[in-house]
């Protein structure tokens, strides 16, 4: 890579290296961290004129050593008068972020959306920034391999970075670790990254952290990440010629919500998602023959993940065609009818002293002290930027017990826009510690109404959910 100085008014930044496999857009960035000049505000005079964010850095003939000239203003922040009120602008950073009430967007590298919105969703669960403030590689060079430690630092400080700025961040350590552990999102055409699949990207980061978030000489981490995402299927998988049938569990992280003609909502797809065909060779027949299997949820995450299955392998067009069809999703998902026979029999107290607290706190039903509602708590705190909610948690009175109930809250929503899913745009949005959701798009954080969220459903060409993340409403008690 050449290394080259910039002159930017009276400084110099000597020794700025440029990776020239990579767009101008992403220099412009590392300038950004330099100066605080926007990249859409540099000026950057090349041999041909001024540096494009597209322009092909072969054909600049940059040379090592060589000087280059920038023009632009930085960002800047206002000083209040003397004795005057206090102005956002000029608060410290971390002081900014609480006051915007949201956390920072992040620069778009190159077609890379679809890692922007995934970042934005998790990054929207406190529990799992506090697992990876605890995280330490130390004791664990024999089970875990060096790429996956790198991606799990990177994330951690890509996490504290988005928490104490307003200004947006540049991602490149982390898209540069991202593409080294998983070498598909390094995919380039033409010269320029292409786009990726977001439901890939988060499944990739989601597999690596639970493999790294886990400790074998420490309680406190192990399996942190399968408490949060972790989902327990048991399945009877039957065959309708012979009447065999067996029985076996699985571990995954996320429910699949299937789409055909029948499907309108949410629950409907998830249904469709817990059945499945599958052939495989029958003992009693002596040939291969089509199973019939039927899942049930056997144990439930803190946080409940919910992939729409929009994309399928089209053989004419040989990519990944896009199912448009409106699907409805509730900001509340009771998935209690999905649960198997033992866990609907836990979930059954908890559930009851939830509708009583309900029922009392919308005049339906008088304060009875033999309900069973007065000692206990609904947790159902919505945080998207601070790790108070998790601490707590962990600080917990050891004589109270968190329960389950099978109710979800909607927390952030992944959506896709376009046809296609190595084209078109992914954004995040994520709802705050405040109530307050926000769109994320890339760099541009803009607020938006509760209402509007569930309009995402799907039907056109407009943005439309590829993942749901629901958060559990929990009940403390004694």
């Amino acid at each position: 890579m050449p290394t080259v100085s910039v002159k930017w008014q009276k400084e110099v930044f000597p020794a700025v290296e440029i990776d020239t496999s990579q767009p101008p857009l992403v220099f412009k960035c590392q300038l950004y961290g330099l100066t605080g000049v926007p990249p859409e505000r540099q000026k950057i005079m090349v041999k041909g004129g001024l540096l494009k964010d597209d322009a092909d850095w072969n054909t600049l003939g940059l040379k090592e050593g060589q000087r280059l000239m920038m023009m632009g203003t930085a960002d800047e922040v206002v000083k209040a008068p003397e004795n005057g009120p206090v102005f956002v602008e000029d608060l410290p950073e971390e002081e900014q972020v609480a006051t915007v009430g949201h956390t920072a967007g992040l620069f778009n590298l190159g077609n890379t959306c679809y890692m922007n919105s995934t970042i934005q969703c998790l990054h929207s669960v406190p529990e799992l920034k506090s697992a990876l403030q605890k995280y330490t590689y130390s004791g664990r060079s024999n089970d875990l391999d060096p790429s996956s430690h790198l991606l799990t630092v990177a994330t951690r400080d890509l996490f504290g970075e988005l928490d104490r700025s307003v200004r947006p961040v540049a991602p490149m350590q982390f898209w540069m670790v991202l593409r080294k552990k998983y070498p598909q999102f390094g995919q380039q055409h033409n010269g320029s990254f292409m786009q990726q699949d977001a439901e890939e990207c988060w499944t990739q980061i989601i597999y690596t952290l639970s493999q790294s978030l886990k400790s074998p000489e420490s309680r406190d981490n192990v399996e942190a990440v399968k408490a949060l995402f972790g989902i327990e299927l048991v399945s009877k998988v039957r065959c309708g010629e012979s009447g065999e049938e067996s029985s076996e569990t699985e571990s995954v992280y996320s429910l699949k919500c299937h789409i055909s003609h029948e499907v309108n909502h949410l629950h409907d797809g998830l249904k469709q998602g817990l059945k499945s065909e599958l052939e495989k060779v029958s003992p009693a027949l002596g040939r291969t023959a089509v199973y019939l299997k039927e899942s049930r949820v056997n144990s439930l995450p803190s946080y409940l993940t919910v992939q729409f299955v929009r994309f399928f392998w089209k053989r004419e067009s040989n990519q990944k065609a896009k199912i448009l069809r409106k699907v409805d999703y509730p900001l509340e998902l009771d998935i209690f009818d999905f649960c198997s026979d033992e866990l609907r029999e836990k979930l059954k107290e908890p559930r009851q002293i939830l509708r009583d607290q309900e029922s009392v706190k919308f005049g339906l039903k008088s304060k009875d002290k033999n309900v069973g509602t007065s000692n206990a708590e609904v947790s159902n705190t919505n945080s998207s930027s601070d790790t108070n909610a998790a601490d707590s948690k962990q600080g917990m009175d050891t004589d109270k017990k968190e329960q389950l109930t099978g109710i979800y809250d909607l927390v952030a929503v992944l959506t896709h826009k376009g046809r296609s899913a190595d084209s078109g745009h992914y954004v995040g949005w994520v709802k705050q510690e405040n109530g307050k959701w926000i769109e994320f798009d890339d760099d541009n954080p803009i607020p938006q109404r509760e209402e509007d969220i569930t309009k995402l459903s799907g039907g056109g060409d407009w943005h439309m959910a590829y993942i749901l993340l629901y958060k559990a409403r929990t009940l403390i008690t004694p």
